[in-house]
């Protein structure tokens, strides 16, 4: 292991400033939803298939490049990731039919998997000491929230002056330039010598018959499901249960004069709240058991859905869900990462951790195609709403018999 005991080291800061930039982009999706639909006429499925998609090649890639970068380095792995990353969105721009949106969305699925938490988290928890790790992760899961409030915010900005092909090419632009940022990212490797001699086959064998990570792969599932349908709907449905106009008052105050404001701030107010809570979740998560951690994150999820979906939804109603649901946003990545990280070794990490999140994407795939497909069948979010608050009642169940203890990994 590292012998850095300093919590802050420029992998660790190089780390945030990618998976910032990168998570800035994927966030912004879900505001490009109406404009898209509109300018050809697509029903509502159309580019939340695609959205599905990029969340589905997210989720396969996250191994490969996680396993990528443990053969052939790290910075090479992000190289390709952002390579990729950018000509998908290069595509994307010039794609003028529901097939071409969606065969490139694989190609930004697999950019998002190469510079975004699987290879970045493994990096920066092996150039954290055993004291700093938890809390390392959280840092680098915070920058994803980082994104969270620019990227809609900023996307929003530039679609009232540019077109949408034109905000994709500025953000292929952007995520070319973060890579002139990796020869500051100097990588530690590992020195634990049980670890080193460690054949991957042994791991992913230990790993996989191991219950504790099936319980771990299937509880990620409903993470998944809630943050991509809610990153590609909801300032869609924000716009359309709101009203065309919000009512004069503190909201119109402030800045916010349209529904579709509204919902880029929601979830602007999601990164801003989810900041503190992954801050939150790292600091707990060294100091407690992370499997109650986690019971205790999606059970407040289900039950912070439940009570907006059942009571009147309006602008300050939608403000005020997103602070309590940003709190739990993404609180579930270092507790998970950091739970793959203590049982199974850091040599890989990256590949279980993305094996895990395989299973967060597969969420992510459903509840996006789900979402577009129920809007176009019932004319309304409800129901897809109400899976999401179920599997999240499961996934917090289910953590529960988890057995948190480091396995040797010894041949």
């Amino acid at each position: 292991m590292s012998s850095n005991t300093k919590l802050f080291n420029p992998v660790l800061v190089i780390g945030c400033f990618i998976i910032l930039v990168s998570f800035s982009i994927r966030a912004s999706f879900g505001q490009f939803q109406i404009p898209i639909a509109l300018e050809f006429g697509w029903p509502r499925a159309e580019f939340s298939l695609a959205i599905a998609i990029q969340n589905l090649a997210w989720g396969i890639g996250q191994p490969i490049f996680s396993a990528i970068a443990e053969k052939i380095g790290d910075r090479k792995a992000i190289i390709m990731g952002g390579l990729v990353y950018a000509a998908g969105l290069v595509l994307s721009s010039a794609a003028v039919s529901p097939q071409a949106h969606q065969t490139y969305e694989i190609l930004i699925g697999f950019g998002i998997a190469g510079t975004g938490f699987g290879v970045i988290l493994a990096v920066v928890g092996r150039a954290s000491s055993n004291k700093n790790r938890a809390m390392s992760l959280a840092i680098a899961t915070a920058a994803g929230s980082g994104g969270q409030i620019v990227g809609p915010l900023l996307a929003e900005w530039l679609l009232s002056f540019s077109s949408w092909q034109s905000v994709f090419m500025i953000f292929a632009c952007a995520i070319i330039g973060v890579l002139f940022t990796l020869p500051f990212m100097k990588v530690s490797q590992i020195k634990n010598q049980q670890e080193v001699d460690q054949s991957f086959k042994d791991v992913l064998v230990k790993a996989f018959k191991d219950p504790s990570f099936a319980m771990l792969f299937l509880g990620f599932f409903s993470c998944g499901y809630q943050l991509a349908f809610m990153t590609a709907h909801f300032p869609a449905l924000v716009t359309e249960m709101c009203g065309p106009i919000l009512s004069n008052g503190i909201l119109n105050t402030i800045g916010i004069k349209t529904t579709s404001a509204l919902g880029a701030a929601a979830l602007a107010v999601i990164g801003i709240t989810n900041i503190a809570g992954t801050l939150g979740a790292g600091y707990l998560g060294s100091r407690y058991p992370k499997k109650y951690l986690l019971c205790g994150v999606y059970t407040g999820r289900a039950i912070i859905a439940t009570v907006f979906i059942l009571t009147p939804i309006t602008p300050e109603s939608v403000l005020f869900f997103s602070v309590f649901m940003g709190a739990l946003w993404l609180a579930t990545v270092p507790l998970t990462s950091g739970l793959v990280g203590h049982m199974y070794g850091l040599r890989y990490m990256g590949t279980l951790y993305g094996v895990v999140f395989f299973s967060h994407q597969l969420g992510g795939f459903l509840g996006v195609w789900l979402g577009g497909r129920m809007y176009d069948i019932y004319g309304n979010y409800e129901a897809v709403w109400w899976v999401g608050i179920a599997i999240g009642a499961f996934s917090a169940i289910i953590h529960l018999p988890i057995k948190e203890r480091s396995i040797s990994l010894a041949a």
